[in-house]
């Protein structure tokens, strides 16, 4: 990817104007404007997780997998698991980090957390994780996971 500033000073130096040009729209593009979103958010990272009975501060980097189980949310954390009721996809927004891939449509992972990944059947691929958690990597996500590990 080439990037080149250009000045304007018509543009004000408060509020820059930030043009992405690309031949088609597609993931790449998706996902510059997707960190461009986040870009100004303000992360902590500690995030607030709300539990059946109580609200659990995570810190985000001990967030080793997200997986949704019988429309139940379940952290598995460095420390243990969380359980919620809160979706997927709110969360990987809400975590606005690009360690945190997806890798089904019920799973993301923290790629701080991958140990190694294994050939499955079917062009699958299996993550090994820390403290020795396992997930399935669907093949309709191995491409993206890949690129992310720079292969």
């Amino acid at each position: 990817m080439r990037h080149k500033f250009e000045q304007n000073p018509d543009i004000d130096p408060a509020d820059p104007l930030v043009v992405v040009q690309a031949a088609a729209e597609g993931p790449e593009t998706a996902a510059i404007s997707a960190y461009l979103d986040n870009y100004q958010t303000s992360r902590t990272g500690i995030i607030s997780v709300k539990t059946p009975d109580r609200l659990v501060m995570v810190k985000t980097a001990t967030i080793i997998l997200a997986d949704v189980q019988h429309e139940t949310l379940l952290l598995y954390t460095t420390t243990g698991t969380i359980t919620t009721h809160e979706t997927l996809r709110h969360l990987v927004q809400r975590l606005g980090d690009s360690n945190f891939i997806q890798v089904s449509k019920h799973g993301v992972l923290n790629l701080d957390h991958l140990q190694s990944l294994e050939d499955s059947f079917s062009g699958n691929m299996t993550a090994v994780l820390t403290t020795n958690l396992k997930t399935a990597v669907s093949r309709k996500y191995v491409k993206e996971l890949m690129s992310q590990l720079g292969l």
